[in-house]
């Protein structure tokens, strides 16, 4: 590849983003097929509309960026920003993030401290602390989404039972989990899935006809499972 060819190449990754990192310019150099699958990745996880509006969908990457130290993304703000929300809505994502984040000490006092703790409640407290923050469906939105960047995974099981109280829908909780994906990893992103789909099997969410389908499915723990060498329901 020429000098000029990689410089156009990076030139229409630019445009497209309006941005570029040093990530783009490797793989444009040395693996230009790996880019071009990356960016129709990206393309389809971040910048396409699927289910959320623009607005909450940054929000959620707010508290997404946020719980994973991931300070290159600025970009995010200006989006959130040019979506309509306010140095209030930015605090208001902070928040979540943070309550979310918060949630480990929660989650500590009911595996180390229940009975010495009894008759207080740390799920319900927790909860109940999600439940008071604006706005409330966002909220419920990012606390799925920075339990899935933590890999805390009964944190994850009390945010998805509380978004289903609140009646968020399905098919956002799952563009939200999916915002974790990049700076939270996939690995991270495969277990989450694993986590709400084993909810459902055990009827510990009320799940729509469309989910019980995809939960229902046979043979989606991996090679293991298909070699006969692990259970379905291992935990991840």
């Amino acid at each position: 590849m020429s000098g000029n060819e990689l410089e156009q190449r990076l030139a229409a990754v630019r445009e497209k983003r309006g941005y570029l990192l040093p990530h783009h310019g490797l793989m444009a150099l040395a693996f230009p097929d790996l880019l071009a699958g990356y960016d129709a990745a990206y393309t389809a996880l971040a910048l396409q509309d699927r289910i959320l509006s623009h607005h909450d969908r940054e929000f959620v990457w707010i508290a997404v960026l946020a719980a994973t130290d991931e300070a290159l993304a600025t970009h995010h703000v200006a989006k959130l920003r040019a979506a309509g929300g306010t140095d209030a809505t930015l605090g208001q994502a902070f928040a979540a993030c943070a309550w979310a984040l918060g949630g480990e000490a929660h989650d500590f006092a009911a595996r180390a401290w229940p009975r010495q703790l009894a008759p207080w409640d740390p799920r319900a407290a927790f909860l109940d602390g999600l439940r008071g923050m604006e706005p409330r469906r966002l909220v419920h939105l990012a606390a799925c989404a920075v339990q899935v960047c933590r890999a805390r995974w009964r944190l994850l099981e009390w945010c998805l039972a509380a978004a289903y109280a609140e009646g968020v829908p399905e098919d956002e909780i799952a563009e939200a989990i999916s915002l974790a994906m990049f700076p939270g990893s996939v690995p991270r992103f495969v277990n989450a899935c694993a986590v709400w789909q084993r909810m459902i099997l055990g009827g510990a969410l009320p799940a729509s006809p469309r989910y019980q389908t995809w939960a229902r499915m046979t043979g989606q723990g991996g090679y293991d499972e298909a070699s006969g060498t692990a259970a379905s329901d291992a935990s991840p």
